[in-house]
């Protein structure tokens, strides 16, 4: 391995609950740039080695299903960065798509400190414009200028909507929610036994071939998690309710690999048939706040109750413990709540917030929620042991943290700087990054192309 990568990809490994001795067995070779991301934290090697981790569980999990020797695996900075600016440099071709942020979504000066509102939901847009009263970034503007930044995030909040003040580090540990998930990890793997664990196909090329995997992760992280499942192999069916409006700019990435379907879990006929989909399930990874599924009856007691031997893993934005574990958050609302968007303004010298150069917490909380699925996957086939694994933005940016950043003083990259290859998408041709990361022998396939929410039929594809 890279020695100057050494360090950000152990400390990742360790965030796993893996052994130093686990990670320097495996066959890793890192190569490219020290720094790719100008930053006042380590993006690049936080980029670099989640990508690291999630490679080496995948390739761990095929030689353990052939019992066979590790195969090896490259990871290079460059194309790991890439990979984290990948919603950003995914390229139409002959088409157009919306505009990755809804019009009045950023950051406002209120009259006592910085607040950013996220609108990029219509539900959350409608909330800050009832709040507000205002309609146009030019109103939204006038409006918030007027009012204490803490008091219209409550507000807002309350009405349903998204937003965050900016906070300096200091004060966000000092808070509440700060105290509560000061030193929370990126992510957590609770472990029990295993009984009925389906067994996958047998093994074909990818290390996840035949395993089937029940997405309900929306935005950035989850996808990223499941989009890389798919393409070593997994059966990935994502389920949204029927007519939800996802973001739309994010699907041509984020739905890659993966067949989607419509269930309303609220009428009986679905949820027998989602239970269905539970009980032939490898793993569920869940992107929804932590009390959604339980208002559903789906808690951890049912989920394990339809499928003993089902690894299920969830994310969310501000933990797992503390007042705010089911606040609605997004990785730029967490960098102005934690103090990242602060120290990147007093590294730089401007007053107003400077966040990472990209949704950064939102990439690397997939990766590493991969690489523990996949982890998870080996210890079920070698110890008959599932896992409960729970991962959060806020722990991320608690590793992040603990980075040491490089001293180089980059500028920031241009598209042209990072190689994009074609691929084809239910709205056209187009020009994506590719995964990074490369194991020995099994070349990434994915058996989807992007497209729109809701076009398949709520079966396993393996069935």
């Amino acid at each position: 391995m890279n020695d100057s990568f050494a360090d950000a990809t152990s400390r990742l490994w360790h965030a796993l609950g893996a052994e130093d001795a686990d990670l320097a067995a495996t066959q890793l070779t890192t190569t490219g740039p020290r720094a790719v991301l100008p930053a006042a934290f380590d993006v690049t090697g936080l980029g670099t080695g989640a990508v690291a981790v999630a490679t080496v569980a995948a390739a761990q999990f095929l030689a353990a299903r052939r019992e066979s020797r590790q195969p090896a695996v490259s990871v290079d900075s460059r194309e790991s960065c890439a990979a984290f600016a990948s919603e950003r440099l995914f390229t139409p071709v002959g088409w157009n798509r919306p505009p990755l942020w809804d019009p009045i979504a950023g950051n406002y000066r209120a009259a006592d400190a910085w607040i950013r509102l996220h609108t990029n939901y219509a539900n959350h847009r409608a909330a800050v414009e009832r709040v507000l009263g205002a309609h146009d970034r030019k109103t939204v503007q006038a409006a918030v200028a007027g009012l204490r930044a803490e008091e219209l995030e409550t507000a807002i909040v309350e009405a349903g909507g998204c937003a965050a003040v900016m906070h300096n580090r200091v004060r966000w540990l000092a808070s509440a929610p700060g105290a509560a998930t000061a030193d929370a990890p990126p992510v957590t793997v609770v472990e029990r036994r295993s009984s009925g664990a389906r067994t996958p196909d047998a093994v074909g090329k990818l290390p996840f071939d035949g395993v089937r995997v029940l997405d309900l992760t929306r935005v950035i992280a989850g996808p990223v998690c499941t989009k890389f499942l798919a393409g070593y192999g997994a059966d990935v069916l994502r389920i949204d309710p029927p007519g939800f409006d996802e973001v739309p700019s994010l699907l041509p990435e984020t739905t890659l690999g993966k067949r989607t379907a419509a269930l309303d879990l609220t009428a009986s006929s679905d949820r027998a048939i989602f239970e269905a989909l539970l009980a032939g399930a490898d793993v569920l990874v869940s992107g929804l706040r932590g009390d959604a599924l339980k208002r559903l009856g789906y808690d951890d007691e049912a989920l394990t109750a339809v499928n003993p031997g089902m690894i299920i893993a969830s994310l969310d934005a501000y933990g797992w413990d503390g007042p705010w574990r089911n606040r609605r958050g997004f990785d730029s609302l967490v960098q102005m709540s934690c103090g990242i968007a602060d120290d990147g303004a007093t590294a730089t010298g401007q007053v107003e917030p400077v966040p990472l150069p990209v949704q950064a917490l939102d990439h690397a909380t997939g990766w590493l929620l991969a690489a523990a699925v996949a982890r998870a996957l080996t210890r079920r086939l070698t110890h008959s042991v599932s896992a409960r694994i729970q991962g959060s933005l806020i722990g991320t940016a608690n590793l992040l943290y603990s980075l040491t950043p490089p001293n180089d003083h980059l500028p920031v990259p241009t598209p042209n700087d990072f190689t994009l290859t074609a691929t084809t998408t239910d709205w056209g041709p187009a020009r994506r990054v590719p995964l990074p990361g490369r194991i020995d022998g099994a070349p990434v396939h994915w058996s989807q192309q992007a497209g729109p929410l809701g076009r398949h039929p709520a079966v396993w594809g393996t069935a």
